[in-house]
């Protein structure tokens, strides 16, 4: 069995290798997640008077609501006019309030990407000159929170109820179709069905607090249910219920009329439109992910939702016939073993979903990163590699189930050559020669006989046994009536030893035990790649954030060109190397001159997004004059924003201006550049 598998998975590696190679060469823009690309005004500019409107560019569309864009003004009173408008294409804008005075205003949007995910952020502008303002929109962390968690929690649940309910009916159907009649493995189909039920409703309570205020308060708001069922994300859940309905009735047959149809054409008819039935529906199911979520926007949609509606499908139809086969394996009773002939049935539909799942994966990899840098540069990348590692831990378990397989194959062929031997000693018996069967008669006759008199002595004590066994009886009756918590213990004893018996035949044969315990470290495996999978789902991809890294860098270049008076810009990567330590530190001065100059300090994350740290310290230094460094602490204003006044640079030269960036208590780095002042 080895060599002949050998091959194949070469084939599979130099296949997945190649193609790998070939789409991430050719790799074009695409985007899921939402990212702000430009904005009027830019962030951090200093404007002559007040704009009539700020307008917000994604790299997207996005879905908005009256609250998607805020303009607070230094006091932290909302100076917007209400809902924003599409202005074109991606881009969104909104009205502001006439007379606005000078200071700095904070600008915070929350909205939802076309894959529905939300995302949002903040920044800053001036009007007139900076100042201080107490606008706070907090680290603007959308879809978190506990509403978050439990979304999120809802997202597994509903992942883990699909893959059990498609992948439980496929291994009866395909592999194991006496196994309709097992309780055990009616119980967990059913339960799949409960869970991706219970889950599918919970997400549509969720969702409206999840993508806006994160509120408890809003889970029970019927106007905000009803703007999520007109959304895309609303419409998949609700078609999701209503084919789980259809599920319903697919489930009622297999466990019934289809459990107690006799073998025969009537039954093979059955099976084959229970399995064009049940792959529509499963089909049907996966597409309520596709049609809203990663693969239903960026590039290339048309072929990215078949993609993901077939790699959900050959998820379930592995882990979840996974799970089936270890219900099976342990919960089967004895009178309805789980044969060998089912086991290597599902080894091969497994090693089918296997290739399913590498062609399907290689091509979504290639869609979400673009690069092989995003494969370590982005969170995106990293939690893929953490799969594509359980992946392969779980072939490799799944291998060693292969070989106990086989083992168990070989097991019953020698049974059954022994049953075979069996039959051929009886028959070599029979065939003995007339004269010793004459012989063998007359002795018969004679031992009956005798049998005959001791068959009557022994009536006599029989008959006054079952009086005594009657009296037992009914006495035995009488206690159980006068006293059913009696009864009710001698059942339960009486069920436990028959599960003791149950469990002592299964445990028998050594090869199935070994089965059975690789197929639980199979089923281990699965539980934490399927966590990894809907944390997967719920991060920004690669390309997206490296877009969004893109954007950021060219709007501060622009902002740079386009600021007056020689103002001066640098923009600065770190990474502290702790929990979210990276980011891009941007320093503005201005007019960048000898004498008084004002700086903000902004920091970010590497997707563009403004977040807070600790401490910011920043640091001048003209070491050709030996002077320096002039330390400068400025003032936090507002998120990722920090500002000071009189900012003293004693002569021109080439300075060098270092910032040093503390993320935690213990995590800091210090960053530098050198530039032209004065």
């Amino acid at each position: 069995m080895t060599r002949t598998i050998t091959p194949r998975l070469r084939t599979l590696v130099l296949l997945f290798l190649a193609v790998t190679g070939a789409l991430l060469a050719g790799a074009g823009p695409a985007s899921a997640h939402a990212a702000l690309t430009g904005s009027d005004p830019a962030q951090g500019v200093v404007v002559p008077k007040a704009p009539d409107q700020v307008s917000l560019t994604f790299s997207e569309n996005v879905s908005t609501n009256d609250d998607s864009i805020r303009v607070l003004d230094p006091q932290g009173k909302r100076v917007d006019l209400g809902k924003p408008n599409n202005l074109t294409g991606t881009s969104y804008g909104v009205q502001l309030k006439s007379g606005l005075g000078k200071g700095t205003y904070t600008v915070a949007w929350q909205v939802v990407s076309a894959d529905s995910h939300p995302v949002a952020g903040a920044y800053t502008f001036s009007v007139g000159a900076p100042s201080a303002t107490v606008a706070s929109v907090g680290d603007q962390n959308a879809g978190g929170g506990a509403v978050g968690w439990l979304y999120g929690f809802g997202r597994y649940m509903s992942y883990a109820g699909y893959i059990v309910l498609v992948g439980g009916a496929a291994f009866v159907l395909a592999c194991w179709q006496r196994g309709a009649g097992v309780q055990a493995l009616q119980r967990l189909v059913v339960g799949g069905w409960l869970t991706l039920t219970a889950a599918t409703l919970w997400l549509l309570l969720l969702r409206g607090s999840y993508t806006t205020s994160g509120s408890f308060g809003d889970i029970v708001d019927l106007d905000l249910l009803g703007q999520v069922l007109q959304t895309k994300t609303g419409a998949a859940l609700v078609s999701r219920l209503l084919l789980l309905a259809a599920a319903a009735l697919f489930i009622a047959v297999l466990f019934g009329t289809y459990d107690k149809r006799e073998e025969g054409a009537d039954k093979r008819d059955l099976t084959f439109g229970l399995a064009i039935g049940g792959t529509v529906v499963a089909a049907g199911l996966a597409a309520s992910w596709a049609m809203a979520e990663h693969a239903s926007t960026g590039l290339q949609p048309g072929i990215a939702m078949p993609v993901d509606v077939l790699h959900l499908l050959a998820v379930a139809t592995w882990l979840g016939g996974l799970a089936a086969l270890l219900v099976a394996l342990y919960r089967a009773p004895a009178d309805i073993p789980v044969d060998s002939t089912a086991v290597r049935r599902f080894s091969r539909v497994a090693f089918g979903s296997v290739v399913a799942l590498v062609g399907t994966g290689v091509y979504q990899s290639w869609r979400q990163l673009g690069s092989w840098s995003a494969f370590t540069d982005t969170a995106y990348g990293q939690l893929l590699l953490v799969k594509i590692a359980l992946v392969a831990l779980l072939v490799g378990i799944a291998s060693v189930s292969r070989r106990w397989t086989g083992r168990l194959a070989a097991t019953a062929v020698a049974r059954t050559d022994e049953d075979d031997a069996t039959t051929t000693d009886s028959a070599r018996t029979e065939s003995e020669p007339e004269a010793d069967v004459e012989a063998e008669a007359d002795a018969s006759v004679e031992a009956e006989q005798e049998r005959e008199t001791v068959k009557a002595s022994a009536a006599t004590k029989q008959a006054a046994g079952t009086a005594d066994t009657a009296v037992g009886t009914g006495a035995h009756a009488r206690d159980e009536t006068a006293d059913p918590d009696r009864a009710a213990q001698l059942a339960r004893q009486q069920a436990a030893k028959d599960a003791a018996r149950q469990k002592r035949v299964r445990d028998a044969d050594p090869n199935r035990f070994g089965l059975r315990r690789s197929v639980l470290a199979e089923a281990g495996v699965a539980v934490v790649l399927l966590a990894v999978t809907t944390v997967l789902t719920q991060t920004e991809p690669g390309r997206t954030e490296q877009d969004a890294k893109a954007a950021a860098a060219s709007s501060s270049s622009s902002s740079a060109s386009s600021s007056s008076g020689g103002a001066l810009t640098l923009d600065m990567s770190f990474d502290t190397g702790g929990t979210d330590g990276k980011g891009v530190v941007r320093v503005d001065l201005d007019p960048a001159a000898v004498g008084l100059n004002e700086m903000h300090v902004y920091v970010q994350r590497p997707n563009g997004r403004a977040f807070d740290i600790p401490e910011v310290k920043v640091a001048f230094t003209l070491a050709a004059k030996k002077i320096g460094p002039l330390p400068v602490a400025p003032d936090h204003v507002t998120t990722g924003h920090w500002a000071a006044d009189g900012v003293q640079i004693p002569m021109a030269g080439d300075w060098q201006v270092s910032v040093t960036v503390r993320t935690s208590d213990i995590d800091q780095v210090t960053v530098s550049k050198n530039a032209q002042i004065g």
